[in-house]
């Protein structure tokens, strides 16, 4: 296969080779793939290197989503999801309002609870490690992946604590592992543009940096499809491949894609299936030292999810269950799929579904795709 590949795109004969090699690619060599047309070979070139990470596996998880407020002091030109205080549609959850959602799966079977809001005005450290506490209280086993590298810097601020000490105190409280949101695109061109006021680069990589040092894994994330250019894509992939190389601690890279109902970039169309399976593969091919890619079924959709996974994903996420943040930016999907739903959509993908943990621990393996669907 390697000769046929070389001999039917000279072009990218060099880049072929690294990837057979399995040698690093350079920021040149990766704005090349993503000016390539030929989607049959980026996406042979991710699977290449997606199976030679996963063999044929494909990952879900059993969780769910609790976002408790969308108060937020910053004004980013892409969200959909949040209000300044008093301004119309915006909420706030009490901690029992929180707890009573937690006690709605006490009859289900689910290992993490995701946790992402606006970055409230009021609310410090003290006030987020409560929340943690009660909920293992009610749920000791359930994994809490909380809180994004942009809420951290101002709940830490409004508590006069370090970084450093708010990332102990809400490990202590409860916090598992770190969701990998408001990182956008990093380039202060773009940045400047699109969230100007909220942590920058060497913020949001310090958090992370931060928590990688005390045991905290995180995941990572590129906000694509917007007003940034295929360069900016790749300044932000290398930038989070630099910090892997540095301290190990992301367990997953996940390019979400940009939605443009209800805020103030609704002028730009999203981007095409074609332009979200090319930022699947290229990030595979580019992050080589981060372990998992995962495609975000609630804002791609199953069916696209389903492709991306012969274009270097081996992740779908999980059952989700009432998110908001996409849906208040028009994702059509639906807010939950259940397990045997997940398994489905995989089987169908000709994948083998593995049920995981946050960490990417085996739950249980449902078998090759040939067998009987449960």
């Amino acid at each position: 296969m390697l000769s046929v590949l070389l001999e039917r795109y000279p072009d990218y004969k060099d880049i072929i080779e690294k990837v057979h090699e399995g040698k690093r690619l350079n920021f040149e060599e990766g704005l090349r793939l993503f000016n390539c047309d030929n989607l049959n070979l980026l996406g042979y070139l991710a699977n290449l290197v997606r199976e030679r990470l996963h063999g044929n596996k494909a990952y879900f998880i059993r969780n769910f989503h609790i976002n408790s407020t969308n108060i937020c002091i910053y004004s980013c030109s892409f969200c959909s999801f949040a209000r300044k205080p008093g301004q119309e549609g915006g909420y706030e959850m009490s901690l029992e309002d929180v707890y009573r959602k937690v006690h709605q799966y006490d009859n289900r079977v689910v290992h993490e609870l995701h946790i992402v809001n606006g970055v409230h005005p009021k609310l410090g450290v003290e006030y987020y490690a409560e929340m943690l506490r009660g909920i293992k209280k009610i749920r000791p086993g359930l994994h809490l992946k909380t809180f994004t590298a942009v809420e951290i810097p101002y709940m830490a601020k409004r508590s006069r604590m370090t970084i450093e000490q708010a990332l102990r105190t809400l490990k202590e409280a409860g916090m598992d592992s770190m969701p990998g949101g408001g990182a956008e695109i990093f380039h202060p061109e773009i940045r400047q543009q699109i969230c100007a006021d909220k942590a920058d680069q060497e913020l949001w990589l310090e958090v992370h940096r931060t928590a990688h040092k005390l045991g905290i894994r995180t995941t990572c994330t590129m906000l694509y499809g917007h007003i940034e250019r295929y360069e900016h894509r790749l300044h932000h992939m290398l930038a989070l491949r630099d910090l892997q190389d540095e301290t190990g601690g992301f367990t997953a890279f996940i390019p979400l894609k940009f939605h443009n109902e209800n805020n103030d970039m609704s002028h730009i169309p999203q981007t095409s299936v074609v332009d979200d399976l090319k930022t699947y593969a290229v990030s595979r091919l580019m992050m080589d030292n981060i372990p998992h890619l995962k495609a975000y079924w609630i804002m791609i959709g199953p069916e696209v999810a389903q492709l991306a996974l012969s274009y270097g994903v081996d992740d779908i996420d999980g059952t989700v269950v009432e998110e908001k943040i996409y849906h208040m930016a028009g994702a059509k999907t639906s807010q939950e799929m259940t397990r045997e739903e997940l398994i489905r959509l995989i089987r169908e993908a000709g994948r083998h579904p593995i049920e995981r943990d946050s960490l990417y621990g085996v739950v249980e393996d449902l078998g090759e795709p040939t067998e009987a669907i449960p």
